[in-house]
């Protein structure tokens, strides 16, 4: 058995769709195929159920895939450890946060735990939820910074990780001005602007099942995993999206964008930072620490 066939199944959970996951994984889909059916054959059941136009987990599957991931955590937490003494001597903090948190939330916040703590050389990472998330479990990052909801967990739930929430947020449906009134004049239903599979914003409104009046979230016409691409695409014109307060309230402010629909639809989310229960460098656990007394 290989380690990167462990990752290539993770991969595969993570998308349920082979040619995206062989994507993430930088090889070709044949290749990505055989090595999943060489990870089946050496379980010895299917992990896997695949039909001309989906893929699931198989019972066994699910079963599987939380020792998959503590595999690989403790193997990368292994690596991570023997880097230590070099890591501990830069002092360097190792933070990842998503993309809409890295342009709206994180400076404020980096400013006022640093006034506390002295946080010193800082590696800041700016990704979508996935891949976030998927550093977290490599054990390259001490610390990962989203936005979170009770009913759309992180994939990052078993003993092996710790939270703690910091702030909070609200995702608001924004259109432009003129797109509505246009809207009003036609009758026509509103463009829907999507986020992917890889964003955790996406697994949040899917969650949070909230109906806005004209707009079929089945069938979008753009998708990102990036806040800030269907920001500047609501921003044009070109269709609805749900977007962090935090992120668009200035443009609400100066009249570029407006809620659509009730107030009363928006969706409240935490920020959260999560971190691994192992034992961090001394400069990680005073911030951790801080956060706690605070």
């Amino acid at each position: 058995m290989e380690l990167r066939w462990l990752e290539d199944f993770i991969a595969l959970s993570e998308t349920l769709n082979f040619s995206r996951a062989s994507e993430m994984r930088n090889i070709t889909q044949p290749a990505f195929s055989r090595r999943i059916r060489a990870l089946e054959n050496w379980v010895g059941v299917s992990l896997v159920a695949r039909t001309t136009h989906s893929v699931q987990l198989t019972p066994s599957g699910q079963q599987f895939l939380s020792h998959a991931r503590a595999v690989c955590f403790s193997l990368t937490q292994a690596r991570r450890e023997a880097m230590e003494l070099a890591r501990l001597s830069n002092g360097t903090l190792n933070i990842a946060a998503t993309h809409a948190l890295s342009f709206t939330f994180m400076p404020e916040w980096l400013r006022s735990r640093n006034e506390q703590v002295s946080l010193g050389p800082l590696n800041l990472i700016s990704d979508s939820m996935q891949a976030c998330e998927s550093l977290m479990q490599r054990g390259e990052i001490d610390f990962l910074i989203a936005h979170a909801h009770p009913d759309a967990p992180a994939d990052l739930q078993h003993p092996l990780f710790m939270r703690h929430i910091i702030g909070s947020d609200r995702l608001i449906p924004v259109i432009s001005p003129s797109l509505a009134r246009n809207l009003v004049k036609t009758g026509s239903p509103a463009p829907y602007l999507a986020y992917s599979v890889e964003s955790g914003l996406g697994r949040i409104i899917a969650a949070a099942n909230v109906t806005l009046s004209g707009l079929d979230p089945s069938n979008p016409g753009f998708t990102s995993h990036l806040a800030a691409t269907l920001h500047s695409m609501a921003k044009g014109g070109a269709g609805v999206a749900w977007l962090p307060e935090s992120l668009a309230q200035r443009d609400i402010a100066n009249g570029q964008l407006e809620v659509l629909g009730k107030q009363d639809k928006a969706i409240p989310v935490d920020i959260e930072i999560l971190r691994p229960r192992r034992r961090l460098s001394p400069l990680a656990e005073k911030l951790w620490a801080s956060l706690e007394n605070a």
